[in-house]
């Protein structure tokens, strides 16, 4: 078993059920640590890791803490939560969640892929590849996988895989010798404050590369390329990856089914292999690009090459990246964490290549009023791809409200006729709208980072109603 920091001997983590803090228990409790938390309502989560081992509290209280030898918070926490507090009176070690998973990651080979649009699913490519390989990582990610459930594993190959992430800075903690930058472009301004601050922070992640290690980024994004030619005058190793050029250049997509054929150009890497095709079950040009990073990523690793293509061509995808959800009345039903224009933009493109003779029909949820207030064009030009578009209200998610910023001033940005655009701001009427609005043969995508991840059942609960209607 992997030694374990003597300060995780005892973790209490508060917000244990989050995507995070969960994965991080999981590993501790797999380590054999006591691990205690708490969460502000029970989930699926919490009763797992409850039948896993854990101590788990239903809301935050002082004596939740039990005696812990260090307590685990994560951006989300505030000041002023009362098993912080009570953890700072008592001297108990505070750590932050990627604090945390640093410490696990002692002892190990550590891969980490960061950027601002798809670090999950590039980490979930590598990680089901390398299980493929028989190679056993241990990994750390910001979703569930579709093939385990799972968001976190502890595993016995001495190697992490771990999604870094760079909305707070908390990636700087990490020292990867395998880095995967997939993309940079600004974004989680409401932090860093700046585009120029959030820029400066994928800077400072190249000194975090072990000496000898290398970075892997993309050639299509200028952010990404950027960084590359600042890490190479650096002297630190770089392979570049995309359809503009690189180590492993894409030449050819090629949609099939739900997902595609992608051939890439390694002859300049790797002369013997020359030019090969990379399967992928999940739809779009980014998700090629992702898969390619991946790719390289685990070559790096050693990771045996046709086991590892394998692995990539049955990757089932991620909860929440283009989530199929069901279908009924003939109308497809997808749910999609996008909450960045970029990101809107790539999966609408990605759908279409799926979506048949029907129509696209998007919900989308802005996220944050700071975002909406800053990308409010970029987003409404990124809906524009879609035939129906329905905007709901800001999900302010840690933000308060901002007076003019809500779900409208998005819709007021999308390029279509009038009719076709419409401001929904009642959640709980959206599925009756989006049932209405839905024909045979369309293809409905429900968007956002907050709670609109709940209308896709809803939708289809209301398609199979007014079936039975009819």
């Amino acid at each position: 078993m992997t030694s374990l920091d003597n300060r995780l001997d005892r973790t209490h983590l508060v917000g244990i059920g989050g995507a995070g803090m969960s994965g991080i228990a999981r590993i501790l409790l797999a380590r054999g640590a006591q691990v205690s938390g708490s969460d502000a309502k029970d989930s699926r989560t919490v009763l797992a890791l409850r039948a896993q081992g854990a101590r788990v509290e239903v809301g935050h209280a002082a004596g939740n803490l039990g005696d812990p030898t260090s307590v685990v918070v994560s951006t989300a926490i505030k000041a002023d939560n009362p098993e912080l507090v009570a953890a700072q009176e008592r001297g108990i070690t505070v750590l932050r969640r990627a604090e945390a998973l640093a410490a696990l990651m002692t002892g190990h080979r550590v891969a980490c892929v960061a950027g601002t649009h798809g670090k999950t699913s590039t980490t979930s490519m590598l990680t089901v590849a390398l299980q493929h390989c028989r190679m056993d990582p241990s990994f750390a990610i910001g979703g569930d996988l579709n093939e385990s459930g799972a968001n976190a594993h502890h595993g016995s190959s001495g190697i992490f895989v771990a999604e870094a992430d760079e909305s707070d800075g908390s990636f700087l903690c990490f020292s990867p010798s395998v880095a995967v930058v997939t993309n940079v472009e600004p974004d989680h301004l409401d932090h860093h404050g700046t585009a120029e601050a959030y820029m400066a922070v994928f800077d400072e992640f190249l000194g975090r590369i072990e000496p000898g290690g290398t970075l892997i980024t993309g050639t299509d994004d200028p952010g990404a390329a950027e960084l590359a030619d600042k890490a190479a005058a650096r002297e630190i190793r770089v392979l570049r990856y995309g359809f503009k050029g690189g180590d492993a250049v894409i030449t050819g997509y090629v949609p099939e089914g739900n997902g595609a054929a992608v051939t890439v150009d390694l002859s300049g890497l790797v002369p013997a292999i020359g030019t090969i095709t990379v399967k992928t079950a999940v739809p779009g040009e980014h998700m090629a690009g992702n898969a390619v990073a991946a790719l390289l990523a685990g070559m790096e690793l050693g990771a045996p090459l046709n086991e590892f293509l394998e692995g990539l061509a049955a990757f089932g995808g991620v909860r929440r990246r283009f989530e199929h959800k069901g279908i009924e009345a003939g109308v497809r039903v997808y749910d999609d964490y996008a909450h960045h224009p970029t990101e809107v933009e790539a999966q609408l493109k990605a759908a279409r290549g799926v979506v048949g003779n029907g129509r696209l029909i998007v919900a989308f949820q802005p996220h944050l009023y700071s975002r909406t207030a800053t990308f409010a064009d970029e987003f409404g030009a990124a809906l524009g791809l879609a035939d129906e578009v329905v905007v709901l209200d800001v999900y302010g998610a840690r933000e308060e409200p901002q007076p003019g910023v809500n779900g409208g001033l998005i819709a007021g940005k999308v390029p279509l006729d009038a009719g076709h655009v419409h401001f929904q701001p009642s959640l709980q009427q959206a599925p009756k709208q989006l049932a209405a609005l839905a024909r045979p043969g369309d293809l409905v995508i429900t968007m956002g980072a907050g709670d609109v991840t709940m209308l896709g059942p809803e939708l289809l609960a209301e398609l199979a109603a007014e079936g039975g209607d009819s």
